[in-house]
């Protein structure tokens, strides 16, 4: 099944031969974007278990990369509706495509700011019960991430019905971390509670984010502007 419909354009303004050809590269280029941010997430779940700084480094050049990306799409995004003056089902995915890129590349951000905490690896897993929580945080992440992708790639309303039905265990998760965090006695508690928190914040908004990307899948999938009702925060 295709994202986009490739519906007639306007009444008296056939569509260039090339158009149908430029929605599908520019869905087959948004799946290259996911799959580079998948690969960057797995860089920052290795980055915190073993506070590898060459590999933090890499991680922060593939976020440039990313972020170069997401520029080029969007700016593509726009010729389109400028050129083409898309309707419908055309329309919600170029517009749902603009959406998911700001999701992605946010993705990405938060990704990264998990991945500059290697300097502080020791101090953070100095306390395995919030270091652990941490991790499995991470790991919860990354894997609602990956639904979401597998959602829109596919594309599935089902498996996108799934991941908004399933409660993200990453919240619970949180407040566990929060519970651990005010019990930290000492004189590195403060430092370590900021630190351990940027972490954790960060990898409960990547799996907020991911939920978004199904919502806006659901509405590109339906014509259902209630499921929009998700992406407000």
């Amino acid at each position: 099944m295709s994202l986009s419909t490739s519906d007639p354009g306007p009444v008296g303004r056939p569509l260039r031969p090339g158009y149908a050809a430029e929605l599908d590269q520019l869905r087959l280029q948004v799946e290259v974007m996911a799959v580079r941010v998948d690969q960057n997430l797995e860089r920052m779940r290795a980055v915190l278990l073993e506070g590898d700084e060459r590999l933090a480094e890499q991680a922060v050049h593939a976020d440039d990369e990313i972020d170069a990306m997401s520029i080029s799409l969007t700016e593509r995004c726009y010729d389109l509706l400028a050129r083409e003056q898309p309707v419908a089902g055309d329309l919600r995915f170029v517009v749902s495509v603009l959406r998911v890129l700001g999701e992605f590349e946010r993705i990405g951000d938060l990704a990264l700011r998990v991945v500059k905490l290697a300097p502080d690896h020791a101090l953070l897993a100095s306390n395995p019960p919030t270091f652990d929580l941490l991790l499995a945080m991470a790991d919860t992440a990354v894997e609602r991430y990956r639904e979401a992708m597998r959602a829109w790639i596919t594309p599935s309303a089902d498996v996108a019905r799934q991941l908004l039905a399933t409660p993200s265990v990453i919240a619970a998760l949180a407040e566990r971390l929060t519970t651990e965090l005010v019990r930290l006695e000492g004189p590195a508690a403060a430092r370590l509670a900021i630190r351990t928190l940027v972490g954790g914040k960060s990898l409960e908004r990547i799996a907020d984010h991911a939920g978004i990307i199904g919502a806006r899948l659901l509405y590109l999938l339906t014509g259902d502007s209630g499921h929009l009702a998700h992406e407000v925060r």
